[in-house]
């Protein structure tokens, strides 16, 4: 497969989408459900289920949150490759006797023999740990925003800098309702850069309560559908179109930190073969299962 920096990958998934019919997720299937996702699933859930009676847990407090409340009826566990992690939580489900939902992108999942029913959606190979288009169709089942829409906008509007590489820091402003994707863009950036390019992420409000006493030339506040008057030395701003969701956001952050990592020396693809090596021992799985 050929390897593609994130902000391609945006584009190719919301090429993709276009006309695609996607799987419905019954959010109320259980009335008390316990949602289960590790990394990014983990957030991709707080998304899908905002507004419900939904639980939320991961890898490791899902057991703490079931002995803690008595009154969880079913599971859905969010796995794009249903690997790693998934098919152990799975089995434990299982063994409770916890009716278990598996939202995922891979039909033959090792979770799958453990689950009562799964909801697959469709997506594109991508690099690993990009999972661009696996959390983008779930995302785009929930909205129904139009990926034509969005990536017009990504092309036309954005003007991101084009003297990315000259940062070493980046600090991304968000607008309140938009929590959860201040961990999914801190996820990206951390699998994508580690040690090398730090980022911070917050609120507009957040950023009011002593998040810039140490200023830096080198770090460009990135202000993604806020206005930013106030903070930081180098900026750059975005507006959002009217009407706009979470889907769209999702797909600029990552659009953002796309161009920045083409802006940048490849540490992540020179470091990918090394940790998929090392990730295949720690789960005694095949690294083609980490895959969808």
């Amino acid at each position: 497969m050929e390897f593609i920096n994130l902000d391609v990958a945006v584009v190719k998934a919301l090429d993709y989408f276009q006309g695609l019919k996607l799987p419905k997720i019954n959010v109320k299937k259980y009335s008390r459900p316990l949602v289960i996702g590790s990394g990014n699933a983990f957030l991709t859930g707080k998304i899908l289920f905002e507004g419900t009676r939904a639980l939320f847990a991961d890898e490791s407090t899902y057991k703490d949150v079931l002995s803690e409340n008595k009154g969880i009826n079913g599971c859905f566990l969010i796995s794009s490759s249903g690997a790693k992690h998934a098919p152990l939580i799975a089995k434990d489900l299982k063994k409770r006797k916890i009716k278990t939902t598996l939202i995922t992108n891979n039909e033959h999942s090792l979770s799958k023999k453990y689950v009562s029913e799964q909801v697959v959606f469709p997506c594109l190979k991508e690099p690993y740990t990009y999972n661009v288009s696996t959390y983008l169709g779930m995302l785009l089942s929930k909205t129904g925003e139009d990926p034509q829409k969005i990536l017009s906008f990504l092309v036309e509007k954005t003007n991101l800098p084009e003297d990315l590489s000259s940062y070493d820091a980046f600090y991304i402003l968000l607008p309140s309702k938009y929590m959860a994707l201040k961990e999914m863009f801190l996820t990206k950036f951390d699998e994508l850069f580690g040690p090398k390019i730090s980022c911070r992420v917050f609120t507009i409000e957040q950023t009011k309560h002593a998040k810039t006493v140490v200023e830096s030339d080198s770090e460009l506040f990135c202000s993604l559908g806020v206005k930013n008057t106030s903070f930081g030395n180098k900026r750059y701003e975005v507006s959002l179109p009217k009407n706009s969701g979470v889907t769209l956001l999702f797909c600029l952050g990552y659009y953002l930190i796309g161009h920045i990592q083409k802006a940048n020396k490849p540490y992540f693809k020179e470091s990918l073969e090394r940790y998929l090596t090392l990730t295949s021992k720690l789960f005694n799985q095949k690294q083609s299962d980490f895959h969808q």
